[in-house]
């Protein structure tokens, strides 16, 4: 485990404009230009994270609770550098393993070698880094011959077995994971299940948002709630659940 891993989050806002539909309608478009109008469309606001303050250390097994809509992606996000705040900062320490939008940087016209390096390069490996460990992320897919094939000859569940093969190819003192991945068949899930924990025990630092109760009780040693946007909650797993649950039911 790398104890130098830690995260410091400061009064992080994270905000977006956007445009009603009315303003991106092409008909919107289209009358403007006619009628020459120089209106600028106003953009609202969507505020989706406000004032996070956050301190995760090496050793820590963070969840993310929330209902849909409260913030937990755009944290991920903020924390694997993918989003920038609008306010307050972020300090990463440590190498980041972003296991989601696994899809990112996949070429469905390249053949299944060069997307190992596409992708490779997308989550920040380096090509060396990529080259040293291709045979060995070759062989953990079992794709054998097809990986010389384009990405649009793939089913669903050999696409899913590359994707999976180069995205925990590259080690991070710092995981991120948005739900925990199941891929493949039985078997392939099992092998993927078991390089998962062990990347899961080696990290400093693990940071997980799901909804799956029983993962976070048997992963995570704290918690936090998210209530649109802001932390609700901070503390121990089981305390942040109950209150996520509503409490203890008579």
């Amino acid at each position: 485990m790398s104890l130098a891993a830690r995260i410091v989050l400061r009064n992080v806002s994270v905000t977006f404009p956007v445009l009603s539909f009315r303003d991106r309608s092409l008909r919107s478009r289209f009358v403007n230009a006619v009628t020459l109008r120089r209106t600028a469309a106003v953009p609202h606001i969507v505020t989706a994270l406000s004032d996070v303050s956050l301190d995760i250390r090496a050793g820590d097994r963070l969840a993310i609770i929330g209902a849909n809509g409260a913030g937990k992606t755009t944290l991920l996000r903020v924390l694997a550098g993918i989003y920038h705040p609008t306010g307050g900062s972020v300090d990463v320490i440590g190498r980041c393993l972003s296991l989601f939008d696994l899809s990112a940087g996949f070429d469905e016209e390249a053949t299944g070698y060069e997307n190992i390096m596409r992708r490779g390069l997308v989550i920040g490996a380096r090509r060396a880094e990529i080259d040293a460990r291709r045979t060995e992320i070759a062989e953990f897919t079992e794709l054998g011959d097809r990986l010389d094939l384009p990405l649009r000859t793939y089913s669903s569940g050999m696409m899913l077995r590359l994707i999976f093969a180069v995205a925990t190819a590259v080690e991070g003192e710092i995981v991120l994971l948005d739900e925990w991945i199941g891929v493949g068949d039985q078997q392939f899930r099992r092998k993927a299940r078991q390089r998962l924990d062990e990347i899961v025990a080696r990290a400093g630092i693990l940071v997980l948002a799901s909804h799956d109760i029983e993962l976070i009780q048997s992963t995570c040693n704290r918690a936090i709630l998210l209530e649109q946007g802001r932390i609700a909650a901070i503390g121990a797993t089981d305390e942040i659940l109950g209150r996520y649950l509503g409490g203890p039911k008579a």
